[in-house]
Formats: structure tokens, sequence, C-alpha cells
């Protein structure tokens, strides 16, 4: 018997996000002035991209499975439209202020070629997996929009096979790439935060509605 289960509350989670989302952007803040508050425009657009970015998938999704407002306010396609326009944004911003800050970072030039390789190896092979098997609509969080793609499996190909939140735990990498890259202090902080925060996605927004979405096939 499928098991029907009510999608949260909208502000549910959302104490945590909040209460994580200060802790970082306090840790960003004293990092950013430890560097000697370099490039604050550059730096500051960098930070906001990804906040704006998940505070509108975390309303477009709530405000979906509660009452499907975000379709009939917007429409799926101009919520894809939007949420790739964001997604865009992050590695637009980190790139300009890693162009700007380049050759700050005090690191050994083989290390720091090693692990911007390794991160963007792994980055890459995560962005190829995540299109090639996840789709990337799917990736923008259509379960939401579309009950078609609630009853797809599990994927199981590609960097999935190690992990089933390669999106987040290896795709992000490539921003720490970018920022090794260019030997970027700032972007490194930008990326360290951006890795940080989508984990704080995960926890207080996304979890919660795949525990709603997904509660039949649990069962």
């Amino acid at each position: 018997m499928s098991i029907i289960k009510s999608p949260p509350a909208i502000w549910h989670g959302q104490l945590l996000h909040l209460t994580c989302l200060s802790i970082l952007l306090a840790a960003v803040s004293v990092a950013w002035s430890h560097l000697g508050t370099p490039y604050p425009i550059t730096f500051w657009c960098a930070i906001a991209v990804p906040i704006f970015h998940q505070v509108f998938v975390w309303l477009a999704w709530r405000l979906e499975l509660r009452s499907a407002l975000t379709s009939r306010a917007i429409g799926f396609q101009t919520y894809l439209i939007i949420f790739f326009l964001f997604f865009g944004g992050r590695f637009v911003s980190i790139l300009l202020l890693a162009w700007h800050d380049r050759g700050s970072l005090s690191l050994p030039v083989t290390l720091r070629f090693i692990m911007a390789a390794t991160f963007l190896i792994l980055g890459l092979y995560a962005a190829y997996s995540v299109k090639r098997y996840f789709g990337m609509v799917r990736a923008a969080g259509a379960d939401h929009f579309d009950h078609s793609y609630r009853a797809m499996p599990l994927v199981k190909e590609g960097i999935f096979r190690f992990t089933s939140n390669a999106m987040y735990l290896y795709a992000f990498l490539l921003f720490w790439a970018i920022a090794l890259g260019y030997s970027s202090t700032t972007a490194v902080v930008v990326a360290a935060f951006s890795h940080a925060y989508i984990w704080v996605h995960y926890y207080s927004t996304e979890k919660p509605d795949m525990d709603c979405i997904y509660a039949h096939s649990s069962k």
C-alpha cells in the first residue's frame, strides 16, 4: 500500500538553514578580513549568488510541493531558466573573483597543480555523470513538478556507483579547481563556503522534500 506523506511546511528545516548560513557568513567574514578585505564587490557577489540560488530553490520547491504555486505563478520552464541562470552565476562569479585575485595563494606550484587537476577531473566526471545518467532537468528538481520522475529508479551508473549524492560531493569540486587553478585565496574561501552551503541546502530543504516525495518507495 502506498504511503501518503504530507509535504513539509514552508519553514520546515529553515531554522537549521538560517543558523548554518549565519555561522558560515561569520566564518567567511573573518577569513576575508584576515586576507585584508580584497575585492569587496566581486567577493561578496560570489558569496551572494549561491545564497540567492538556494533560497530561490527552497521557496520554489516548497511552494510547488504544497500548492503547485510555482507552476501556476511562473511555470516549470521559467523555473528552470532562473535555476540555471543562478547555477551558471556561481561559476561566473567565482571565475571573476579568481581572475582578479590570481596568484595570491601561497602553495607550491606542483601541489597546487596536482590538487587542481584532481578536483577538475572528479568534478567534470561528476558533471558528465549527472548529464549522462541523471539528467540536468531532474537534477534541477523536476521531481517536485512532474510525478513521472518519482517512479524512476535510483541512478547507479557513472560516479553514482560510488555515492548517491555525487552532485554535492564531487561536482562542487569544480569551484575548488577554479580557485586553485588561479591560485586565489579569496576564491578558495568562496569555494569552501559554496561547498559547505550546498550541504546545508541538502539537510534543511532537499532531504525533507525527498522524504515526502519518495515515501512510497521505501515501504
